[in-house]
């Protein structure tokens, strides 16, 4: 005579059997299931924020390039503040791979007031420079408002406003009624520009044309910072040899840099600070299995008499250890579930909000996944074992 076989239980089985606890406590599985969730939003949102973060940054880079480098005066060897020759534009334009070159030169003692009436120490950090007319072009520099200057208004107190200059004076349009005092003279705001990304320091900067900052002003032609565009596959050539190009006589005494580096060093910085969250989320989705732990040992104590009924019809002690693994997994798996939706749905927020194209890297939703069905298994063997190892008698009894 044969001995009977305890029948197998299919997917379809573990999944009901492993779902009983939960229909039968729901308000306790959803908040052990919280305690996941939550550590995988937050993980899934810092690698998603991070993500966008880095997306935007390519795509800006993309749109205004990584081959401008900039020249500017660095200091002699006796520590005093150098200058850049007046011809160094035209002779950095004759470098072979050069595409394009401008510039811009200081006007040291030119004070950018909104009128009259305002304190001559309340400056705003307003900086007043001469300009190129062909500075946006290589910067890529576009306007909120009015135009560029031209060849019309070069040689005339006109300016154009960087965003945070405008901002600072209360400036939001430009036109011919809105005037603003530079060193002295009153200028016509004719401009207003976008964030330049890639030229910072024009988003504080008044500029006037390069004639009409050597007429009303005394500007001594120097440039203080020189933008050059290079062919991408000669970038690192062309910024090799800038400094003598520039500056023959005094090299040593000349700035080279490429913007776009310290767009990839904020990027490393936000790396530096996305590794830190990520070890917080994991705290979190730490703390969250050891909740789903303690949900399924109380969950074992309290149904001793439904294990030892199971048990004493038949069930084996691998089917009672399997119901309990299965709804230690179910329970992690909805939570991780519902982390990956609200850290996907946090990160769409925030990047629509900061203009950003939204990116959450596919391995950070399956990671996230992947990782509460570990956490599950690790919170549910324990208390499957203990459930596996009660005797029907006992059980019964209990």
């Amino acid at each position: 005579m044969t001995g009977l076989r305890p029948a197998r239980l299919g997917f379809g089985d573990l999944l009901r059997v492993g779902g009983v606890g939960l229909r039968t406590r729901p308000l306790r599985a959803v908040l052990s299931a919280l305690g996941i969730a939550i550590g995988i939003a937050a993980m899934v949102s810092v690698v998603g924020i991070s993500s966008s973060s880095r997306a935007e940054v390519d795509r800006t880079l993309d749109a205004l390039g990584t081959n401008l480098l900039t020249v500017g005066p660095g200091q002699t060897l006796f520590g005093d503040n150098a200058t850049l020759p007046e011809e160094s534009v035209a002779m950095i334009g004759r470098i072979g791979p050069v595409e394009s070159v401008s510039a811009v030169g200081r006007i040291a003692s030119a004070r950018v007031y909104r009128n009259d009436r305002i304190p001559s120490g309340e400056t705003g950090g307003i900086a007043a420079y001469a300009a190129r007319l062909d500075l946006p072009a290589v910067v890529g520099a576009t306007l909120a408002s009015g135009t560029w200057l031209n060849a019309a208004v070069d040689r005339y107190p006109a300016v154009v406003l960087g965003s945070a200059a405008a901002s600072r004076l209360g400036i939001a349009v430009a036109g011919p009624d809105v005037q603003v005092l530079v060193g002295g003279v009153w200028c016509t705001v004719v401009g207003i520009l976008n964030p330049v990304p890639l030229a910072g320091e024009l988003d504080g900067a008044a500029l006037v044309g390069w004639p009409a900052a050597a007429t009303y002003w005394g500007f001594d032609g120097h440039p203080t910072t020189v933008y050059t565009r290079a062919r991408e596959d000669a970038v690192e050539a062309v910024r090799a040899v800038l400094g003598p190009t520039a500056n023959p006589q005094a090299p040593n005494e000349v700035k080279v840099s490429r913007p776009s580096d310290a767009l990839a060093a904020q990027l490393a910085t936000d790396k530096a600070f996305t590794g830190l969250l990520l070890g917080l989320g994991a705290v979190a989705l730490l703390v969250g299995g050891v909740g789903v732990a303690n949900t399924m040992v109380i969950s074992v104590l309290e149904r001793r008499s439904e294990i030892g009924l199971r048990r004493s019809l038949g069930a084996t002690r691998g089917q009672i250890r399997v119901q309990f693994l299965a709804e230690s997994l179910l329970l992690s798996f909805l939570g991780g579930a519902g982390g990956v939706f609200i850290g996907v749905a946090v990160t769409s927020l925030y990047a629509v909000l900061q203009g950003w194209p939204t990116a959450v890297p596919l391995w950070a939703t399956a990671g996230g996944v992947g990782a509460t069905l570990v956490i599950g298994a690790l919170a549910g063997l324990y208390p499957a074992v203990r459930a596996a190892r009660l005797s029907p008698t006992l059980a019964l009894g209990g």
